[in-house]
């Protein structure tokens, strides 16, 4: 990485948390239960469920292991500010990337080799740190129903009747998740085009068009999204076209990104100056998610 980088000692997740991330969570905390459930109930069974099946079918990431991405991930790590989790990496065509972690336990993230063929060094850190802001926000308890849902509806007993009960209320909240884990990707790459860059390449990229895409070209596409939103029947569209999607579509994520990039909020975390939240300044140093 050329590009110095400023770690961001004693970030807190309410640091770069997005509005929609904690409205979507304060709903979900409504339903009773939900969260003792998952603790207790599913997250045992679900927690050696993913890793059995992780250690078994991928690769262990580590010092002798793909060195490289380690290193990448070591540096997403200090820039966020929070302990290494395990990394996997996955034989998989569907180019994704994912997290597991219940409070408490060894969390760990995947990779599938075909996101790594199709992005740049500085993308592939992206993701990873993406991935880090899970942890960073604690969405672990939501994430493992979530991954229950999308990974193993089918091979788990209760899959499908919590699929069909939970699965549009949390779709939903995933979806506002991203955006939050969206800006832990630029807080470590700290370069707004390297994220819009790793979105463009999920919405049309390959190895072999990679090269030709053109970022700016794609965030024109995003503005262009914007203006259909602008009548109530654009708006019912875009909300039936997402309504079961694990993700915001690439193009608004690239433009919640490019304003975010250029708020006072983001420039405050890089130049180190003290982050208030709810009126109140916080301390800087020491600060650990889990």
């Amino acid at each position: 990485m050329s590009l110095v980088k400023v770690p961001l000692t004693g970030l807190r997740a309410d640091h770069f948390r997005h509005p929609l991330d904690l409205e979507a969570t304060a709903n979900l905390k409504q339903l009773p239960g939900l969260d003792v459930v998952i603790r207790n109930l599913l997250g045992p069974l679900a927690e050696q469920f993913f890793y059995l099946e992780n250690i078994a079918s991928s690769v262990l990431v580590g010092e002798q292991q793909l060195p490289q991405l380690h290193q990448l991930l070591l540096e997403a790590c200090k820039l966020l500010d929070l302990e290494p989790p395990q990394l996997y990496v996955r034989q998989h065509p569907v180019p994704n990337a994912y997290t597991f972690a219940m409070r408490g336990k060894q969390p760990f993230i995947v990779v599938h080799t075909s996101l790594i063929d199709l992005l740049t060094p500085e993308e592939i850190q992206a993701v990873i740190a993406h991935e880090l802001g899970h942890l960073k926000c604690d969405h672990g308890v939501y994430l493992t129903l979530a991954n229950i849902l999308v990974l193993a509806a089918g091979q788990l007993p209760f899959g499908e009747v919590l699929a069909q009960s939970l699965q549009a209320q949390l779709m939903e909240w995933v979806r506002c998740a991203e955006f939050s884990c969206d800006r832990a990707a630029l807080l470590a790459s700290q370069n707004p085009r390297v994220v819009s860059s790793l979105l463009m390449k999920l919405a049309g990229g390959s190895p072999t068009l990679a090269s030709q895409l053109n970022l700016d070209a794609f965030l024109a596409q995003a503005r262009a999204y914007d203006e259909i939103s602008k009548d109530q029947i654009g708006e019912i569209l875009k909300q039936a076209m997402t309504a079961q999607l694990t993700h915001p579509v690439p193009v608004l994520r690239a433009r919640e990104i490019d304003r975010w990039a250029s708020s006072q909020s983001y420039q405050a975390l890089l130049q180190k100056r003290p982050i208030e939240y709810n009126g109140k300044v916080d301390a800087k140093g020491g600060w650990r998610n889990w």
